[in-house]
């Protein structure tokens, strides 16, 4: 159709709308949100997809802030420009999109960060991504990834709150432990220690640690750490625990709330594996006592 025809069925009271530029709606009344996000892909051409507070929504996530715009993602070496309500990112970093509803979506937690890198209230983001992760829609590893991997601009505010999260893992962490830890009816052990060896040299941190027999607990919840090295680095500090003669009991935070008892077996079973041996030559500082 030439241009002439389109702009007749586009004007106030004709047939059509005309949502922006080269994008035309063929009929005349409001468009829905899913109107958008097509309008919005068309306008970006092949290989984009929604992210940001538009593809959170089509996630499923409930407490978004009011944004009437629709983010959309293309491959870095296209060349389209932000126009009206399509707000066009290129990256380099383009993921896999879902499809739902039969649009292209980016992953939950890259919506999340995508979303967050343009928002100024933290009150905003925490309830966003604090929605997402306690209703198992998203998981704060998958956000610290995107962390990771994307640009430092606007990540401060997410950051603050998986940050946030994995403070209060911890200290849940610490509680169940306490808990468990009367539970075995062992001895009671020391609570939060460095465990160094001979010549001062740091081997690791226990969260409890019975000094008698060399046996060591650590509660390892690397799926909260935002430093990605973080399990590496619990990897190294167990080999050089074992090389010293300590028996550790690795435990993941989530085993603690779910299956106590599972827990309280393995903390047993260490203890037993450590009284049959020599006890380390192996120093304690000893930190804060567990809640």
């Amino acid at each position: 159709m030439s241009h002439s025809a389109i702009s007749r069925r586009c004007r106030a009271n004709g047939p059509w709308r005309r949502l922006m530029l080269g994008v035309v709606m063929l009929t005349n009344g409001t468009p829905t949100r899913y109107q958008l996000g097509r309008a919005a892909l068309v306008h970006a051409g092949a290989d984009a997809m929604i992210t940001g507070v538009e593809a959170a929504r089509i996630h499923g996530v409930r407490r978004l802030p009011p944004d009437s715009r629709v983010h959309v993602l293309i491959p870095h070496t296209r060349r389209v420009a932000t126009r009206g309500f399509a707000v066009v990112e290129r990256t380099i970093h383009l993921p896999e999109p879902l499809v739902i509803n039969g649009l292209p979506v980016a992953p939950l937690a890259r919506a999340l960060i995508d979303a967050a890198h343009r928002m100024d209230k933290l009150s905003d983001v925490r309830a966003m991504i604090t929605d997402a992760v306690q209703r198992q829609l998203c998981h704060p590893r998958e956000l610290r990834h995107e962390l990771e991997q994307g640009t430092t601009i606007g990540s401060a505010l997410p950051r603050i709150v998986v940050e946030e999260m994995d403070r209060g893992v911890r200290a849940a962490a610490r509680a169940w432990a306490a808990q468990v830890g009367r539970q075995s009816k062992l001895p009671e052990p020391q609570w939060n220690v460095e465990l160094r060896d001979g010549f001062g040299a740091l081997l690791g941190v226990a969260d409890a640690y019975w000094p008698d027999i060399g046996l060591a607990w650590a509660v390892d919840a690397p799926d909260f750490r935002l430093d990605p090295t973080g399990y590496g680095r619990a990897t190294r500090e167990r080999a050089r625990l074992a090389a010293a003669g300590v028996v550790v009991v690795h435990t993941p935070p989530v085993q603690l709330r779910n299956d106590p008892a599972a827990v309280v077996s393995d903390l047993r079973a260490g203890y037993v594996r450590a009284v049959s041996r020599p006890p380390p030559d192996v120093r304690t500082r000893l930190g804060r006592a567990a809640a």
